[in-house]
């Protein structure tokens, strides 16, 4: 069995490809900022959005080809230049990009649970949309592994200080998730939990 541990983002250099005529025939506006974070580095650029929705595409596809790309490691903080990039699906951490809400028509009504997180080396908060009477926690075992978030904060440490992103919306990869847990969205801190995926209410103190 392949040894998984530790799954480090591995920035893999790819020959440009020809473009197809379909290709071609796309409108640039299809591109959209893409910032991918990784086990070790994040990264930022551009990919080409080939489905209604992101998470569509980030479910439909094992890896993404990113242009244009910054990497930026979190132990010291270099920051490398690159043209191309190919990003396995399964060394992300979460996404974060510009685009499309899809289609209005194929969204179902949710009700928002405000959750933490631990994915990776990212403490996350945010709200975690499920089905009305639905535990949002309990069904993210039956949902396709990379899954929305919104209103959320990305905690993190680089070259030894922390850092916090706060976006409209991410796509967590549900695999890497070390732990979560229900919250208050006031909270300040979240708790230290070593079971993945389960939900419990964390203790005040």
């Amino acid at each position: 069995m392949k040894d998984r541990f530790p799954r480090r983002l591995r920035v893999a250099f790819s020959r440009p490809l020809a473009p197809t005529a379909a290709q071609v025939e796309n409108d640039v506006s299809d591109e959209v900022a893409f910032v991918a974070y990784g086990e070790d580095c994040i990264l930022s650029g551009r990919t080409v959005l080939d489905a209604d929705r992101l998470s569509d595409m980030l479910n439909a596809n094992d890896e993404y080809a990113l242009v244009g790309v910054t990497v930026e490691r979190l132990d010291d903080g270099t920051a490398l230049q690159v043209d191309e990039v190919v990003v396995p699906r399964d060394e992300l951490c979460l996404v974060h990009a510009t685009g499309p809400r899809g289609n209005a028509d194929r969204r179902r009504h949710t009700l928002p649970k405000y959750v933490a997180m631990k994915v990776g080396p990212y403490e996350v908060q945010g709200f975690l949309h499920g089905l009305p009477g639905a535990d949002p926690i309990a069904s993210i075992r039956r949902r396709k592994p990379m899954i929305p978030l919104t209103d959320v904060r990305i905690s993190f440490v680089v070259e030894g200080e922390h850092r916090e992103d706060h976006v409209d919306s991410v796509i967590l990869n549900r695999e890497r998730i070390e732990w979560i847990a229900v919250v208050e969205p006031d909270r300040a801190a979240v708790p230290v939990r070593t079971d993945p995926l389960e939900a419990r209410r964390p203790e005040t103190s």
